[in-house]
């Protein structure tokens, strides 16, 4: 059983494409006993989104997705020192923020961008992306992998970029060792 206390942060992406393709209901499942969590940039970013793509709305009305201020001292310092890194023309800020809560509190990132989980990885940040949440899914039993090559394909139709083309994801998962051997 995964500790009811670890909390996932997640980034503005995963939320948006699974939201956008229907399986919001699919990372309800992967999250399980543990918190998810956005920071309020992440909500701005959803919040400003939503005029032109309405599925934002769904994200933000997720009861199981609790909403936190990035306002403590240290959680602010490390904004800053992510903001520097990953920034650009406001570009990017929902993952600094993301990073800056994690490495503040002890969370785990949940960030498919490869530029902010090389930071993660540099700073000591705990990183995951979403396909790592969903080969633990198949493991645990909670989902086939037959479903999750559906969700990843239909995440590639939205133009989400994954390691792989449509079809891919079982052999990826295979050859990276993240779904047991067939």
């Amino acid at each position: 059983m995964r500790n009811r206390t670890e909390e996932l942060i997640f980034d503005t992406g995963p939320l948006s494409h699974f939201a956008q393709q229907g399986w919001l209901g699919i990372l309800r499942l992967v999250v399980g006993e543990r918190v998810a969590v956005i920071p309020d940039t992440v909500t701005d970013e959803l919040n400003a989104g939503i005029p032109g793509r309405p599925h934002l709305r769904l994200v933000l009305d997720a009861p199981w997705i609790e909403r936190r201020d990035l306002t403590t001292e240290n959680e602010l310092r490390h904004l800053g020192q992510f903001a520097k890194m990953l920034v650009v023309n406001e570009r990017n800020l929902g993952e600094a923020a993301v990073l800056a809560y994690a490495k503040a509190n002890g969370a785990t990132a949940i960030i498919d961008d490869r530029s902010a989980r090389k930071v993660a990885q540099l700073h000591g940040v705990s990183c995951r992306g979403t396909l790592s949440l969903l080969c633990e899914a198949i493991h645990d039993g909670h989902l086939t992998i037959s479903l999750v090559s559906t969700v990843a394909d239909h995440l590639i139709e939205s133009n989400y970029r994954l390691p792989f083309k449509p079809g891919g994801f079982e052999r990826w998962a295979r050859e990276n060792c993240l779904i047991p051997a067939s």
